[in-house]
């Protein structure tokens, strides 16, 4: 797939942008979500070299407050699928990779030190810990698809917090923020890059736009990921705008992550 068509895709019916492009951007426009795997593992050197890109990822004051945890044993995998959501392809991966807010580390450190530590019980550090992670993850997620591997990260790890981390030992302070599976693709179930909102939604200049300005391009996306659903064979009731929306609909909705502030106050995160 040539350039062009790269950002065509990215961008489904929109009038395809002019883009400056590099090899990083045509790196990073080919990303796409894959869940199905074929059973070849990860090689250890490929998983050092995607964890070696995580921290190469800019970090708070570089505090470094995130973890991640390796997982291949079938039986650990199986139950994180089943934690979040009886995700089939989460226990079908030949590696998932948890990523984690890890306040610990720094609340040992500090210890060690002989200092306080209170600021850890503040929302801030939580985000920053949050942040970090993401970061990381992005990097990590870069890396393996480099190396000829692709994966889809897991937001489910977020449905049942505390039980996510009752199975891994998490001690108090460290939370799972999502998981990432990662393998070889299975050519036999081929995944498509998928279309993103235009450009003029999500760039303001200087000033942030009006939401009703917004719902310009929404419109058009609608009838973009229409086609992708359509050319993927998946039978896809409404619009992008209706599928969103039913996610935010009620507090079931968020299949178990409305209780979130209650878990990661269980897990050792007062939130002041």
């Amino acid at each position: 797939m040539n350039r062009d068509q790269l950002v065509a895709q990215r961008y489904g019916r929109e009038e395809m942008p002019s883009v400056a492009m590099s090899a990083v951007i045509e790196h990073l426009l080919s990303h796409r979500t894959v869940r199905h795997h074929l059973p070849d593992p990860v090689p250890d050197d490929a998983l050092r070299a995607i964890v070696t890109a995580a921290q190469s990822a800019s970090t708070s004051s570089n505090l470094q407050p995130w973890s991640v945890i390796a997982v291949r044993s079938p039986d650990t995998k199986t139950r994180l699928a089943a934690l979040a959501g009886d995700q089939a392809h989460v226990a079908q991966a030949p590696l998932v990779l948890i990523w984690l807010a890890d306040l610990a580390r720094l609340e040992a450190v500090a210890q060690s030190v002989g200092l306080t530590r209170d600021g850890l019980d503040y929302l801030e550090m939580l985000l920053v810990g949050v942040i970090d992670a993401s970061l990381a993850a992005q990097n990590a997620m870069a890396a393996a698809e480099s190396l000829g591997l692709s994966g889809c990260f897991i937001g489910g790890m977020r449905n049942q917090a505390a039980q996510v981390a009752d199975l891994l030992g998490l001690p108090p302070k460290v939370f799972a923020v999502f998981g990432m599976t990662l393998g070889k693709e299975d050519p036999a179930h081929p995944a498509d890059i998928k279309p993103r909102l235009p450009q003029a939604v999500v760039w303001h200049n200087e000033r942030y736009e009006p939401v009703a300005e917004q719902l310009r391009g929404v419109a058009a996306y609608n009838q973009s990921m229409a086609d992708f659903y359509a050319s993927q064979g998946m039978n896809v009731r409404g619009t992008w705008a209706v599928h969103s929306s039913k996610r935010i609909a009620t507090p079931e909705a968020l299949t178990g992550r409305e209780a979130l502030v209650e878990a990661l106050q269980t897990l050792g995160f007062p939130l002041k």
